[in-house]
Order: structure tokens, then sequence, then C-alpha cells
């Protein structure tokens, strides 16, 4: 049992409150945060991460899935940022192996000199990538175009490209690297907001927060406070200076989620132009078939940003004009929007998709270190930018990078992709034995999908999970994947939850009432 309590939140509380001062606080629970806190760790540093709600709760769980180096980057001309994604996402498939698998992309070619205009780039591509390249791309023909992806358009097709860049479970990752934090001795907490800086004389001494679960508020500081905190970066400076100009412009992109019926096969496809010049992306994931994204440059932001009317209509128009059989509303299983935390423009506007889609590191008058920017692949390198800077600045003795081969929890070499339990690598034998304990936790928690009852009971015991949508839409992705279904099986979640979490009856049902108003932002 002894492993059980590591991750028991009520003692990861009583030892953070326990600790007088820190080596490194992250604010911010996200890719970025989860990241600079392993790096922290590891390193040697004494550190505490702090999440408002849950890990990867905002942009991390709403990605495309994907790992790359950024085919559109190259297009732009941006050979650093290619080169460096490409090389994150070598070490990031041979780190989590357990969730990062290597697939391939096809880009149709409708116009007789694509196939050659994409066989050149995507050669740069495979260029860039060195030994780290995932496989060669290649021209096909129509015919094996057309075998590979069953459902396409035929009309005047004349060919494919085909490339190979990773495919990953976000949110799973997250998870993954938060656990490796706590093994390594960091005291990371979701459900803990940073409410204010402490500042004494002018520099950053520490942060204020609440426990969200207890109402309890707490001071901890630390020598290096590190804001982290995706589009919540500017709320975070504005604790710091109120009058502080906006450093981040958050840019909606949607996703579709379709059954796999509306592409079969393994590959998945790449649509280099749409009308608004990005790129589209329809990507198998967990047996369903993930179709995004849009760019759309928002005013605000929140922890549950809404699929825009026009947003749905632009992917379903544009996924249909590659199509065969086409997608109507009725087809889509789940939608979600992800909030992207680009730098604001000084100044005029710029297009989104032209903004920078690389990190910064800044520094602000009192010494909070805020890192902006980026995207999931490069998460390890952000970090280590982000530690190293601490460092440069005097506030962390100095203390080299581990995390180039440090292995994430869970790490499994070739996984057997057969069983969907695959995601938790090294943990999966433990989820088999809880079915050995307890038979009824082998039981289905919805037909349409895998899940099991025994991964709720380890997502709380394990995965730091405290709610129904910690467990549905982030430990496994059924809300991700299938809105309706997650929905159904709410109040089944709560009750296991309620046992494990040792809640009573009032804090079900404002789960489910809660649980609810989340999943109808999935439904179209």
């Amino acid at each position: 049992m002894g492993a059980k309590n590591i991750y028991s939140r009520k003692s990861l509380v009583n030892s953070a409150k326990s600790v007088e001062k820190w080596d490194v606080i992250v604010i911010g629970g996200g890719a970025t945060g989860l990241g600079v806190a392993l790096d922290s760790v590891t390193r040697g540093y004494k550190t505490l991460l702090l999440e408002q709600v849950d890990f990867a709760k905002g942009t991390s769980s709403r990605s495309t899935k994907l790992v790359h180096g950024g085919v559109r980057y190259l297009a732009q001309g941006n050979i650093d940022l290619v080169k460096e994604a490409l090389y994150e996402r070598g070490l990031l498939s041979k780190n989590a192996p357990h969730l990062v698998k290597n697939q391939s992309f096809i880009i149709p070619n409708y116009r007789w000199y694509e196939g050659m205009f994409y066989t050149v780039g995507l050669k740069v591509y495979d260029f860039l990538a060195g030994k780290l390249s995932l496989g060669k791309s290649l021209h096909i023909n129509k015919k094996e175009t057309m075998n590979r992806l069953e459902t396409i358009r035929r009309d005047k097709l004349k060919g494919g490209v085909v490339y190979k860049d990773g495919q990953f479970d976000d949110s799973r990752l997250a998870v993954n690297v938060a656990q490796t934090c706590v093994e390594q001795g960091a005291s990371v907490l979701n459900y803990f907001k940073v409410n204010n800086l402490v500042i004494d004389e002018n520099q950053i001494k520490g942060v204020s927060a609440k426990d969200m679960e207890t109402g309890e508020d707490h001071q901890f500081f630390g020598d290096a406070v590190i804001n982290a905190t995706g589009v919540f970066t500017d709320e975070i400076l504005r604790m710091e200076n109120p009058d502080a100009r906006n450093m981040v412009k958050p840019s909606q992109g949607v996703h579709l989620v379709f059954d796999k019926s509306f592409l079969p096969g393994d590959d998945a496809i790449m649509i280099p132009k749409t009308e608004d010049g990005r790129v589209l992306f329809a990507v198998p994931w967990h047996d369903k078939v993930i179709v995004g994204t849009t760019d759309t440059q928002l005013d605000e932001h929140s922890l549950e940003p809404v699929a825009l009317e026009e947003e749905i209509e632009f992917i379903l128009k544009t996924f249909n004009n590659y199509l065969e059989k086409q997608v109507t509303r009725d087809d889509v299983r789940s939608i979600y929007a992800g909030l992207r935390p680009l730098a604001a423009p000084k100044g005029g506007s710029e297009k989104s998709k032209e903004i920078s889609r690389s990190h910064k590191v800044l520094v602000s008058k009192t010494g909070l270190i805020t890192i902006t920017g980026g995207k999931w692949t490069t998460f390890r390198r952000m970090a280590q930018d982000t530690v190293d800077k601490a460092i440069a600045l005097g506030k962390l003795p100095k203390k080299e990078c581990k995390t180039v081969d440090l292995k994430i929890h869970g790490a499994k070499e070739n996984p057997d992709l057969s069983n969907h339990l695959y995601i938790y690598g090294s943990d999966q034998p433990e989820i088999q034995n809880l079915i050995k304990e307890d038979q009824s936790l082998g039981e289905k928690l919805h037909p349409r999908l895998d899940f099991l009852k025994a991964e709720v009971v380890w997502a709380a015991r394990h995965e730091l999970a405290r709610t129904i949508d910690d467990v549905l839409a982030r430990r496994v992705r059924m809300l991700f994947m299938d809105s309706k279904a997650a929905i159904e099986c709410a109040p089944e979640v709560a009750k296991i939850l309620a046992k494990e979490l040792e809640k009573d009856d009032v804090w079900v049902e404002k789960q489910i009432a809660d649980f609810k108003e989340i999943a109808s932002h999935y439904t179209i």
C-alpha cells in the first residue's frame, strides 16, 4: 500500500504546508507548468506546483493530439522552430513510448503540381529530423491513395504524399508527468488557486493560494516563482502590476470528433490549404477520428471555451470537400475548443496564424519569471529554458538539466494497442489487479466505449483525479470521444468517486450537475 500514499491529496497538501521555503514555485499545471516542475525537481530543487483546477484542464487537453515538427512552420520558413520540435518529438517518443506513436499522414493531391511540391517540402522535413526521423516521406499514386484512404473523394484525385509524424494523448501525458514529479519529490497540487503574489521591497517572495476543496488560504515562499498559466498569464501579471500590458492574445482552435467509419484506415489526412490558409488534420485517435483545427482570435478567455457556429460549419465543410461519404452535424460525437496563448502583438493586429509560435521567457521588475507560447511537442525544452533563466538570474544554484533521457511515469516500449488499457503503460497490470480483487470493476462504464470502472478507481487513487470531469475528460477521454456517453455514465462515475474520496450524497448530486453543465459545451 506504500505507493498509494504518495498520490493522496491530503498527504501532498500536508507535506506542502510543512515546507518553510521552496526553491521553485510553479503557477499553472498544464503542459508548460508540469514540464517546469519536472525539470526543476529532477535537478534537485525543492519544487511546488499549484494548479487552480485540474492538470491540463485548459489548452493542454484540447490539442490536435499531434507531436509534430510543424509542417506549417516549414512553409513559413521557420527552420529553427521545426528543428527544435523534431528533436523534441524524438525525445518524447523515447521517454513516453506508451503514449506517443508513429503516425502516417497522407496529403491528397487534386492538382498535378501538388505531388511534386509537397514531396520536395517533406524531404526537407525528413532531412531536418535527421536520425530522429520517424520514416521517409514518399509520393503514392491514385490507386494506393484510394486503398489507404477508403473514404477519400475520388473525383480529380491525382495521388498523395505520405509523411510521418507523432500522435499522442495529451492529458494522459500531463497526468503521467504530474506522477513523475510526485515520485521525484515535488509537491504538485490541483484545485489550488493562486490569488495573489507575495511581494516585498519590490521583489517577489512567494504566492498566496486557496485550497479550492477546503477553502483554506495558504502562503508559500520561494526563491524562484514561475508563471506558466497559458491564457491566464495576464491575470498573474496584473497581480504584480495592475497596469501591465496584455502579453497574451487567445486564439481558439476547435475540433470535431467523428466515428472511425469516416476515416477507417490507419492513416491520417493532412489538408494543406483551407480557405483561410491554415492546415486541417483528420487524425485517427482512440478508435475515433479528430478533425481540426480553426484559428479564431478572441478577446477574452475562459476555462470552458465554446465552439462558435462558424467554426463548426467551417470544419464540416472543409472535411466534406475531401470525403465521398459526407459528414453531417448528427455525426459529430463530441466537439471541443482550446485556447492558444499566442504572444499579443505590440501595436497593430497580426493574423494569428502569423503570430510567433515559439516560446518566450520573460522576467518582470519583481523577478517573476513568465513562460509563454510554445506547444506540447516542445514542453520539455520550454521547461529547460525557463529553469536555466532562473539560474542565470541568480535565483537558483547552477545544476544541469536532467530531462533529456528521463523516462516519464508509465513508460513502456511497444505497447499492445489492441487493448485500450495500453495507455497506462507499466501501470496496466495494476489495473488488471484491481479487477481481480473486485470483479465488478471489470464492467464497462458505457456500452459504446471500452472504458472500465476500474479506471475510475485508479484515477482517484493514483492519478490525482478529484471530480467527474477530471475522470471523464482527462483520465479516460470519454468526454472528448462521445459526449453523450459521458453524460450518461456520470452518475455511475460519481458513485465510484464518492466511495474512493469519502464524499456524501450532496457532493454526488453537485458533481453530476456540474459535469452536465461542462459536458453541454461538448455537444452540438
